[in-house]
């Protein structure tokens, strides 16, 4: 198939790439760079690149371009950056989200957009749970109009090979990755009591492609999936499983207490299950940190 993968740099974006790329399809991404997570070391010799935004995609210079698929990864991440930049947020995330639809719409492409377990814990609750959960609105709208094969999924707490480590963009299992190769404690937020269901970035990849093989233009029930392995442990259970000392700092707003997925209808519907184990990635990274 010709691909469209937007936000193709980062972290989960650049994993998609590969996998995209190992099943012989034919790959251009688009990405303007700005993530922390993206980067230009995950470039590959047979992907098209186009070093732009998404809000650009229906200027001219892309017209008349045609995919099959268009896998809409890039969005600004993370609840706590969120408080401080909202407007960018809410354009990137939902007007970004619109504009991409649209280019899929001319190019008669399946879209499968990349949404958020934060819409569990309230579409209030922060500005990125809002723009994230919008996002999927604007897709139902250009299914519901325009007919469109137009499908989300909502990723829970990904982790694994590229994720952040340090900065706005770190993931809590990066970010004790990052604190263990320095020998410095694992600082916890809250009481460390939080849970949260960790799904390794192999399973996101999976599932999400997996959606993006069907035609969905002609359904009218379920078009959300969760992609989650329905175990979740709390933040304490994770620092453990890393081992060391643990500083605990003050509660951050906006984040949800817990979460926990429920992907049967994923499973139903395309077969999915979900592979990795926690336990077994921290024991794995720490035997190589020795």
């Amino acid at each position: 198939m010709k691909v469209l993968v937007t936000g193709g740099l980062g972290f989960v974006g650049s994993n998609l790439v590969d996998r995209l790329c190992e099943e012989g399809h034919q790959v251009t991404v688009i990405d303007n760079l700005c993530s922390e997570s993206s980067s230009r070391q995950y470039m590959r010799d047979d992907v098209e690149y186009w070093i732009d935004d998404i809000r650009n995609l229906m200027n001219a210079k892309y017209a008349n371009l045609k995919f099959d698929v268009v896998y809409h990864l890039a969005a600004l991440a993370r609840i706590q950056p969120s408080f401080k930049d909202p407007l960018t947020y809410l354009s990137i995330d939902i007007q970004g989200t619109a504009t991409v639809c649209e280019f899929a719409r001319h190019s008669s492409s399946r879209l499968v957009y990349a949404g958020s377990s934060s819409a569990y814990a309230g579409h209030f609750l922060n500005p990125y749970a809002f723009a994230k959960y919008t996002g999927e609105q604007v897709c139902q709208l250009y299914h519901e109009v325009y007919g469109m094969s137009t499908v989300a999924a909502r990723f829970f707490n990904v982790y694994g090979d590229r994720q952040p480590t340090k900065g706005t963009y770190a993931t809590v299992v990066g970010i004790f990755e990052g604190l263990t190769k320095l020998g410095k404690p694992l600082t916890i937020t809250s009481d460390g009591e939080q849970r949260r269901d960790f799904t390794h970035i192999d399973d996101i990849v999976s599932g999400f492609l997996a959606l993006g093989e069907k035609d969905w233009s002609q359904n009218d029930t379920t078009w959300i999936f969760n992609i989650g392995t329905g175990k979740n442990y709390s933040i304490n259970e994770l620092a453990e499983m890393f081992g060391g000392e643990i500083e605990y700092i003050p509660a951050r707003p906006g984040e949800a207490r817990n979460t926990l997925a429920d992907s049967t209808l994923l499973t139903e519907h395309t077969g999915w299950n979900p592979k990795g184990s926690l336990q077994k990635y921290v024991s794995d990274f720490l035997e190589n940190c020795k």
